[in-house]
């Protein structure tokens, strides 16, 4: 079973969750034989733990069919797995490896997302163990903007794994990138702060990527989302570098998921 090797930072390292290239671990999952092992428990919808097998390799797997989808009266149907999808694209685009990796693909049930699995994972801890750790800070201000960007309508506390000594995977993206505001999440902690330059500079880029139809990001997207929900993504990237600082709650609707774990 594939592995991480080494402790995941927010620049992009392949070898973080696989000992070989990020491309491999990517063919791998489109391409790999995916068989399923059981449901996960407590999900809102279908969620399966698998299993992709290549030639001499194999890795496991989170597997949402679309089919498993609960509808909801806000998103579109049948959609859900794709923002699964978009949500890793994005993080690639930005460099920071919050998600891991994900595929859009064919599976026993259908066509759905399929992420890694990342056993290497402390159970028993997410965002309110961790949050005032001064070695989280950096990691969790990328996570906050990222929900800013993806317009993240359920960031809860168990959606924010610890990894290593400093790093944290997100997880759960089905609720994002609709057109209307929606953003709750449990990481408000920054409300008002300035963006970290460093930061700052990874989102001008994705801006520039976005604004540009011909781009690899782009082209992902396409696929993925429609026309009017890319560009919201590029709105709200705008609008954070505009404002240069963390946004605060929002005073007209709930900024809190529910449960906040």
């Amino acid at each position: 079973m594939s592995r991480p090797v080494a402790r995941q930072r927010l620049t992009a390292d392949a070898t973080a969750f696989h000992p070989g290239s990020l491309a491999a671990l990517l063919r791998l999952l489109t391409e790999g034989d995916l068989t399923l092992i059981g449901l996960l428990p407590w999900s809102s919808n279908y969620t399966f733990l698998g299993q992709v097998s290549g030639e001499e390799q194999q890795a496991p797997v989170v597997y949402k069919p679309t089919r498993g989808e609960r509808p909801l009266w806000d998103f579109p149907a049948g959609t859900l797995a794709r923002r699964e999808v978009v949500a890793y694209v994005l993080s690639r685009a930005l460099g920071w490896d919050l998600v891991p990796p994900t595929v859009w693909r064919s599976g026993p049930h259908g066509r759905g997302s399929v992420q890694l699995f990342v056993a290497d994972v402390d159970q028993d801890e997410h965002f309110f163990t961790f949050h005032r750790d001064p070695a989280f800070q950096r990691v969790l201000q990328a996570v906050a903007l990222f929900d800013v960007a993806a317009n993240n309508a359920d960031r809860k506390g168990g959606h924010c794994l610890r990894y290593g000594d400093d790093h944290v995977l997100a997880i759960d993206h089905g609720t994002c990138f609709s057109i209307e505001p929606k953003l709750r999440t449990v990481i408000w902690d920054f409300a008002g702060a300035p963006l970290p330059a460093d930061l700052a500079d990874d989102l001008d880029r994705l801006r520039a990527d976005l604004s540009t139809a011909a781009s690899p990001t782009a082209a992902q997207l396409s696929g993925l989302l429609s026309r009017g929900e890319i560009a919201a993504v590029l709105d709200r990237v705008a609008a954070l570098l505009a404002a240069g600082r963390f946004p605060a709650p929002p005073e007209d609707r709930r900024p809190y998921p529910w449960p906040l774990v």
